[in-house]
């Protein structure tokens, strides 16, 4: 049974951009199906929250979230469907606490869509409090999209995600994404192309890859295709400016890839290798499967060998078993290595992990204050490094007008994610969305540039 068409749909969609594409995908295919996008819930027929659980403030997010979307169900006669991470991990707890929801979707199950925003049939009312939203989860998810998903892309026309796989296989002890998410599985090079095509035909100029983990593309496919490969395919595709790798893995990036990165214009000279510590005992803790040594020994192929590379990580503070020894050696890997963008979070206790069982839990406060040292440590080598760049001439890709002050527009050059790394305030002239321009750099903080269009 297909919905209805016709029906008003409004969607939120939480956490990160792997969950931005299954959004994207699901608007596509409510579209496809006759129904009309809303931009606020008070219009909506069918209220849709794709939800994300990675770390207990995400969880929180998704709950209030959805007991936010829940309230408009009292002043008109909405459907509410949960989705997400949130939904594979805690379907039944979700649906027995807020019985407002309608209809309950895995992290796979969202091509479903259609079917779960379909008007319920005429019935007798059931008594308040007593219906159970229909459940739908996958227990091991297995769905990946391809090219001819139908999808509309949410934010900036001139930037994309690229989902290239799904899941993980990796048994790191303090992640929750295997069961969320299920094993890895990759696409195909030429089902991938054919997207990247597509949106270089669109006027997409930057395209940034992202999966749980992209250096072991390919590893689950029929004659094992790399990520290197892949580059290769489609670093020269028509209208592609940039091609951005995100969330890479230390132990699998081959000297292929390295080369790959270094030789091909349109790949971004810029690296997201989420590194999560560098104390051996706090890797083998949390199962990481490989050395200090590795990451050292990564960092200094990166940087001979890809001129001007921005390397951005990530690191957990407060695991279960660290030490203030451990700790220390964050503090000095940060400050020996100084990497360009840094992010720490306080470790979050995951039910079913392997770390949530683990005994020696350091105290949240102690875990915050980590977070803190090391962040404001950052802080300065990030303003160092960025002080740098101070006189030097650099392409920007223009985001638009400045959420500061309209009278600046902003940007963003290839050491900076969109959403995570922080903008170039582009004064001294003016240039539609979309465009490459060249400025020259006057100013920088911690995170930030300011830089002139006239030269």
């Amino acid at each position: 049974m297909s919905a209805a068409p016709g029906q008003n749909i409004y969607f939120v969609s939480l956490g990160c951009p792997k969950n931005q594409v299954d959004t994207e995908v699901m608007l596509g295919q409510v579209q496809a199906a006759g129904h009309a996008l809303c931009d606020v819930p008070e219009d909506a027929d069918v209220i849709v929250v794709n939800t994300c659980a990675f770390i207990d403030q995400a969880k929180a997010e998704s709950i209030n979230t959805i007991l936010e979307m829940a309230e408009y169900k009292k002043d008109r006669a909405a459907k509410l469907v949960v989705t997400g991470c949130l939904a594979q991990r805690y379907a039944d707890e979700i649906a027995t606490e807020i019985p407002e929801i309608d209809h309950i979707l895995g992290s796979s199950d969202f091509p479903s869509i259609a079917r779960a925003i379909a008007p319920a049939p005429a019935t007798k009312k059931p008594a308040r409090g007593k219906k159970l939203p229909v459940v739908q989860v996958t227990e091991t998810p297995a769905y990946i999209y391809d090219h001819d998903a139908p999808r509309v892309r949410i934010g900036a026309r001139h930037t994309a995600y690229v989902k290239i796989a799904e899941g993980c296989d990796r048994p790191c002890s303090f992640c929750i994404i295997p069961k969320l998410r299920g094993p890895q599985r990759s696409r195909s090079i030429d089902d991938i192309a054919a997207e990247v095509a597509q949106l270089g035909a669109e006027g997409v100029k930057e395209v940034n890859l992202i999966a749980q983990d992209l250096t072991r593309y390919g590893w689950d496919l029929d004659g094992r295709p790399t990520l290197a490969a892949l580059l290769r395919r489609i670093a020269g595709t028509p209208g592609i400016h940039w091609i951005r790798l995100h969330y890479t893995f230390p132990s699998a990036f081959s000297d292929e890839l390295i080369d790959v990165i270094a030789g091909e214009p349109t790949i971004a000279k810029y690296v997201d290798v989420p590194l999560q510590h560098i104390d051996d005992g706090m890797l083998k803790i949390m199962r990481r499967g490989h050395s200090a040594r590795v990451t050292y020994e990564l960092i200094e192929r990166l940087r001979a060998r890809i001129p001007d590379v921005v390397l951005r990580s990530t690191f957990i503070a407060g695991h279960p078993g660290e030490t203030e020894e451990m700790f220390g050696a964050l503090k000095t890997f940060l400050t020996h290595v100084e990497l360009d963008r840094v992010g720490v979070f306080p470790y979050s206790i995951e039910p079913g992990t392997v770390s949530a069982m683990l005994p020696h839990r350091v105290p949240q406060d102690v875990a915050d204050a980590r977070v803190a040292e090391l962040m404001a440590l950052q802080a300065e080598i990030s303003r160092k490094k960025l002080e740098r760049l101070v006189g030097r001439e650099i392409d920007v890709l223009v985001d638009g007008i400045s959420e500061e002050t309209d009278l600046l527009l902003e940007g963003r050059f290839y050491g900076q994610a969109p959403g995570i790394d922080g903008v170039v305030y582009l004064a001294d002239g003016t240039a539609p969305s979309g465009a490459i321009v060249r400025a020259r750099v006057t100013q920088a903080s911690e995170h930030d540039l300011a830089a002139s269009l006239e030269l």
